[in-house]
């Protein structure tokens, strides 16, 4: 899980689908079944209370959005205002908030965003998610010797490379329309004998990162970087 402080009051982070089902729970669950969303984000909650030391001791005013890996997730905690009536709610980095009467019930963030999917524009691209891993090379000389150990078509829907903080990362997606699970098995195991799994979330990378190739490395790294005779 990806964290980012915004300010005394609001924290940021994103949370991969597939880090959501290693924690174990199910992707439907999160939506559909309050108490085990309600465990989910807790147990995020704990995380960024741990790593941030972000603690929560009122109401918060909470943003979800569904990106295609995961979900983004802000979360500002609430004030009294000065006379003791409302709750302010920062909501921009300028500073100007929003006011809720403290007789008002706040609905909650998993009533919202976890217990009702109906409130969640979701396609079937987050249901029928492909298989998708990140690959960390030190050196780029490593993304050469794959690119050239891959002579044949891997049949992967992306292979994009990029650079982050020193560092390079492949991003590969496979179909099982074209690949079935075995073959998908074994070029990531090969992938494997030249990077490093990496836990970096491609929302990440996508934002922060540079693109070196996209969709195709293998073929460009080839292109540009032939084999020695």
């Amino acid at each position: 899980m990806e964290i980012e402080r915004i300010n005394e009051n609001t924290v940021k982070f994103f949370i991969s689908y597939v880090d959501i089902e290693d924690r174990g729970f199910g992707r439907e669950e999160i939506w559909y079944n309050r108490e085990r969303s309600e465990q989910l984000f807790w147990q995020m909650m704990d995380e960024v209370n741990y790593q941030e030391d972000f603690h929560v001791d009122g109401p918060l005013w909470i943003q979800v959005h569904a990106l295609e890996k995961g979900l983004e997730i802000v979360v500002t905690k609430a004030q009294l205002s000065k006379n003791g009536d409302n709750l302010e709610f920062p909501i921009d980095e300028d500073g100007s908030t929003i006011d809720i009467p403290v007789d008002e019930k706040v609905e909650s963030f998993l009533e919202e965003k976890f217990g009702n999917g109906e409130n969640v524009d979701l396609d079937e691209g987050f249901i029928e998610e492909n298989l998708w891993i990140i690959a960390g090379f030190d050196d780029f000389e490593d993304v050469i010797q794959l690119s050239h150990h891959f002579q044949e078509d891997t049949g992967s829907e992306e292979e994009t490379l990029y650079f982050y903080n020193g560092k390079y990362y492949l991003y590969m997606e496979f179909s099982q329309d074209v690949l079935d699970e075995n073959s998908q098995e074994d070029i990531i195991s090969r992938v494997f004998e030249f990077g490093d799994d990496s836990n970096i979330t491609i929302h990440v990378l996508e934002e922060y990162g540079k693109k070196i190739f996209d969709t195709t490395t293998f073929e460009e790294v080839r292109s540009h970087f032939p084999a020695n005779v």
